[in-house]
């Protein structure tokens, strides 16, 4: 009997990841560059205008915005995509990770990419609520939206999170690795923070 290989560790890889520094927090703290890099992590190498027609916006604006996270080491030219005098960029990192000891250095840009970003996870769960009667029913009854209640301490809130984040490191797979039969993208949002009162 083979040993159980170790959970894949839900923490930045430096070759694959990037972990928010001024300048990187600074570009993402607009929320339409948040939203573009999403895009491009999630269904690959784009123009400005195949990106503005996602957004509904114009060309003009992605272009600006696109231009700022290349400038940030967000994105960089998606190479072998080149099509006449529009460029195509990708993402150049697998995952963005948050320092929170950005509060301390950065309030307000830590505080506007945080809005940003809960803004594109509302906006995520609305696309899912609105795409549910056409989901097959296995998918129907696989996923929930869920909001649960605890008292804890901070060190409590700390341990649940590692084995929660333990648990999504066994299921964690590669954008360009081997997928299940069967499977598609999942997004699995995690929100954990003290509420207002008591």
């Amino acid at each position: 009997m083979s040993p159980t290989p170790p959970p894949k560790a839900w923490h930045p890889d430096p070759e694959r990841d990037v972990v928010l520094n001024h300048t990187v927090l600074r570009a993402l703290s607009h929320p339409m560059r948040n939203q573009l890099l999403g895009l491009l992590r999630r269904f690959g190498p784009s123009t400005a205008t195949g990106l503005a027609q996602r957004l509904g916006v114009n060309s003009g604006a992605t272009s600006y915005h696109l231009r700022q996270l290349a400038d940030a080491g967000l994105i960089v030219e998606a190479e072998g995509h080149r099509s006449g005098r529009e460029r195509w960029w990708s993402s150049a990192h697998r995952g963005t990770y948050f320092d929170q000891d950005l509060f301390e250095e950065e309030p307000e840009l830590a505080n506007a990419y945080l809005r940003g970003n809960a803004q594109v996870y509302a906006e995520s769960m609305l696309r899912y609520i609105d795409e549910i009667p056409s989901l097959p029913k296995a998918w129907q009854r696989a996923a929930e939206m869920s909001d649960f209640a605890f008292h804890l301490t901070p060190s409590q809130l700390t341990q649940m999170l590692d084995e929660v984040r333990a648990v999504l490191g066994r299921y964690r797979t590669e954008d360009d690795g081997p997928h299940p039969r069967g499977s598609r993208p999942v997004t699995v949002q995690l929100q954990a923070f003290p509420r207002e009162g008591q």
